[in-house]
């Protein structure tokens, strides 16, 4: 039986998504807790990676089991045993062609930013800071630049082991809420770093550190070494994943709420 799960986690506490040895991760204390309520290994395939820092509303995952429980069981045996910034929100049984990852049509993440001269205490980990004052319209015309089909070689990590860096963004946009700005990307899928490469270039361009055609250009060149640097993980949140209604899956529309 294979099972499909949306996940919520705060990225704060842990080294990214991916079981590493040696250090907390989400995955890790996840399998952690189910190993707590089945006494079986049982591994989590996720439809994407998150780095250390990166948080989740609506991370998807799979898993198989031989074990007969009901959703509600799954859901809250699981939470029982796992830290207080991870949660199941809930949990389906799926055809046994469901991939939490390669069945995934569409990714979306967004990115909450402070525009202040002092970064908030409270805030600090759940969003992504900077001092200078931006200039929304500016901000608005270099993410024009991202949308489409790319190669986004310049703009993923050097670690990153895509096969392709061609990626097609359909969706990108940027709400200003006081001194926050809450950006929003949608694409089939994202390299490594990549949001987070990107919004270095998009607040360079807000604050007029460097003119919008320089997008086109880092877009042509190919060449990481010229992008800016990679922008703090603690602002990016993956909210959507997209599959084909055929999963029958629960309809997710999680998104960043500010009340002003």
């Amino acid at each position: 039986m294979r099972v499909a799960a949306s996940i919520e986690y705060a990225g704060q506490d842990f080294s990214g998504w991916q079981k590493q040895p040696g250090v907390k991760t989400v995955q890790g204390e996840l399998e952690k807790a189910i190993f707590s309520i089945t006494k079986q290994k049982i591994t989590t395939t996720a439809a994407g990676r998150t780095d250390a820092g990166v948080h989740a509303l609506g991370q998807v995952i799979h898993f198989d089991t031989d074990l007969k429980r009901s959703m509600h069981s799954w859901v809250k045996g699981i939470n029982a045993f796992l830290p207080g910034s991870i949660r199941i929100k809930w949990a389906k049984v799926v055809s046994d062609d469901f991939h939490a990852r390669f069945s995934a049509k569409q990714r979306e993440y967004q990115y909450l930013l402070l525009s202040k001269p002092i970064n908030s205490a409270i805030m600090h980990n759940y969003c992504g800071w900077t001092f200078y004052k931006l200039n929304i319209d500016l901000i608005k015309q270099s993410l024009l630049k991202f949308k489409g089909k790319h190669d986004f070689n310049a703009f993923r990590s050097s670690e990153c082991q895509a096969k392709s860096s061609v990626r097609t963004i359909s969706k990108i946009s940027v709400k200003q809420y006081g001194e926050y700005f809450l950006f929003t990307f949608e694409a089939d899928a994202f390299l490594q770093h990549q949001i987070r490469n990107m919004m270095g270039t998009i607040l360079k361009v807000g604050y007029g550190s460097i003119d919008i055609s320089r997008v086109e250009f880092l877009l042509k060149q190919n060449d990481r070494r010229l992008v800016p640097a990679t922008f703090s993980p603690n602002g990016l949140y993956l909210t959507n994943i997209r599959y084909d209604s055929v999963y029958g899956l629960p309809d997710m529309d999680n998104k960043i709420k500010i009340n002003l």
